[in-house]
């Protein structure tokens, strides 16, 4: 073998591919799993990160035509006919709540104001949830790949421990591919580990900043809908007086 094809060689088994193709079956299967993990949380990146962006789009718009001075049974009429969500969601479970109450001929209208707001905060929870799903996945991902990478490095080198007490050499050339192998299993640790952290701290807070705006829009839109009850019960009272 010439100089160069031996030095190819050396080369090719130094590589990250060569590392792995050698290391013990054992790392090869932590290795797979950090790297089967690390497509699964950047998955979860890039769907959250459309979702998050769309969210705020939806959000936009819905304050720029409900703010518009449109009427509030017209805009309930057009979003009740389809699925909605963010701030949609909660507009039309407020007004649902409302019409059921004056279907009825206002009889339910003591406690209104307190049913509105139980059904504000259980679709602005279930909102909540939704932006916020899979985002545990990241953190679990975050925390414990290093740790899984530990392990594969720690068991990779008890077998190059192993593997030097029978060959009965401790030259670095002997040790060295061994502990690259081992350690090369914390590197991939490390590479699903620190963009999976990264991304949770940046999607929980979007998922936040979403989550307070939903509520910031319940507490007007509840004022809006309390001062047209006051109001409502006015003319109530004002009619049974009169008659």
């Amino acid at each position: 073998m010439n100089p160069a094809d031996a030095a190819s060689a050396v080369s090719s088994e130094h590589s990250l591919w060569g590392l792995f193709w050698q290391a013990h079956i054992v790392v090869k299967f932590v290795m797979l799993g950090l790297i089967a993990a690390s497509v699964w949380c950047w998955g979860i990146i890039i769907d959250k990160s459309i979702l998050y962006a769309r969210a705020r789009r939806e959000m936009n718009k819905f304050e720029d035509v409900f703010w518009s001075g449109q009427s509030l049974d017209d805009l309930y009429k057009t979003l009740s006919q389809g699925p909605t969500s963010g701030m949609a969601a909660v507009f039309v479970a407020a007004m649902r709540e409302w019409k059921r109450t004056f279907e009825n001929g206002g009889r339910a209208m003591h406690g209104l104001t307190t049913r509105i707001d139980k059904v504000l905060d259980v679709t602005i929870q279930r909102e909540a949830e939704r932006l916020e799903s899979k985002l545990l996945v990241l953190a679990t991902i975050g925390a414990s790949a290093p740790f899984i990478g530990l392990f594969g490095t720690v068991w990779g080198i008890m077998n190059s421990f192993q593997s030097i007490a029978a060959s009965k050499n401790t030259s670095l050339a002997v040790v060295a591919p061994g502990i690259a192998e081992a350690l090369f299993a914390t590197a991939v640790g490390l590479f699903a580990a620190i963009p999976a952290v990264i991304a949770y701290n940046k999607l929980q807070a979007e998922a936040t900043k979403a989550t307070s705006r939903l509520e910031g829009f319940a507490d007007e839109f509840s004022a809006i809908l309390s001062r047209q009850i006051d109001e409502a019960r006015s003319q109530h009272a004002s009619d049974r007086a009169a008659a």
